[in-house]
């Protein structure tokens, strides 16, 4: 078999590989720049070439999106965030795989320092049985809105879905209740941004985010969000900052009222941004953190992730959980409290 027959035939391979990646063809009506002229010029000439060898058989989106992959790369630096964000891509138009959003991990065991039990003193029994201990776990998942770029070559638009639960399985005589669950759908918007600062990456996101406990009256709370983020990442690390603005609530007329703002204060105690990052030691080891904090009040939070080898699995990582301050669930955002958890996470941050 000859060199070049072997080449489109691993083409081939990698276009099915590369089937969510960005399309840069964009709407028709948006006046193009003469760069982008050039650049899709060259990945149609690209993609035509690939066509008229008879060997890939992939159909033309997934053509086009490989080319336009292995152009834009051509001379970029990528860190790890930036490889990660290429690998999640691979999948996205996969209809078998879901693509990870934020980490997705459980905690068989975690323990507060000052455990809650004020939102569910209207239930004596329950609250004098629950324990400072618990499990705790997380599903993240998006899913991408387009196949094709909206309005830079090289962004998304994405549905995600974020599930936090606190689950009381150590507590037997209340049947190991969920106490607390946290469902956080959002739409969000992601592109690169061109500045390359000491050869790194940037990035921005936009999203609207609701997030609620799915309870009623007394338990329930929720908020609406919108945010934005800077995101600047280079080789084994990654740092940004994401500021929001919560969308106004009516008032309740009275606490058992099922309509109006389960929260009004939520801004006191978890601010109006966060700060988060990550660095990878190396490929076993990495650490990430969150930080919020409202500098009116003085109150937030910080949320430290660290993650490690799992003995026998190369799939699954070791993953410790450390988090100080106001806000660890929506039931418990004008608490403080410190909590340390210990378990396994099914990816890593990057």
């Amino acid at each position: 078999m000859s060199s070049h027959l072997r080449k489109l035939q691993i083409s081939t391979l990698l276009l099915s590989a590369l089937a969510a990646l960005p399309v840069t063809a964009g709407v028709d009506d948006i006046v193009k720049t003469p760069e982008e002229i050039a650049l899709e010029q060259k990945i149609k000439a690209c993609a035509q070439t690939l066509k008229e060898t008879g060997f890939v058989t992939a159909d033309d989106k997934l053509i086009f999106r490989y080319c336009e992959t292995r152009i834009l790369s051509r001379g970029i630096k990528k860190g790890r965030l930036a490889q990660r964000i290429i690998n999640e891509r691979t999948t996205e138009l996969n209809p078998f795989v879901i693509t990870p959003h934020k980490q997705s991990y459980i905690l068989p065991f975690t323990i507060s320092d000052r455990f809650n039990r004020k939102p569910y003193e209207s239930n004596e029994l329950i609250s004098g049985q629950l324990e400072e201990y618990e499990s705790k776990y997380q599903i993240s998942f998006k899913v991408p809105l387009r196949s094709s770029t909206l309005f830079i070559p090289g962004d998304g638009l994405y549905f995600a879905m974020t599930i936090q639960a606190w689950w009381q399985v150590y507590s037997d005589e209340i049947s190991k209740p969920f106490r607390e669950t946290n469902y956080t759908p959002e739409i969000f918007y992601v592109a690169p941004l061109p500045w390359k600062p000491n050869d790194g990456n940037m990035a921005f996101t936009l999203h609207f985010e609701h997030q609620s406990n799915g309870q009623t009256q007394l338990l329930s709370r929720s908020w609406n969000r919108i945010l934005a983020s800077v995101v600047y990442e280079k080789d084994d690390f990654a740092v940004g900052i994401k500021p929001w603005y919560r969308l106004k609530e009516n008032e309740k007329t009275s606490p058992l009222d099922p309509s109006g703002d389960d929260n009004p204060d939520i801004h006191k105690f978890l601010g109006y941004y966060e700060l988060f990052g990550a660095y990878a030691f190396n490929d076993q080891h990495k650490l990430s953190f969150n930080l919020r904090n409202n500098w009116n009040t003085g109150n937030g939070s910080i949320e430290l992730n660290y993650s490690f080898p799992f003995p026998g699995s190369s799939r699954l990582v070791g993953f410790a959980q450390y988090f100080s301050g106001y806000g660890e669930s929506l039931i418990d955002y004008n608490h403080k409290q410190q909590k340390i958890g210990f378990g396994i996470a099914v990816n890593d941050i990057f």
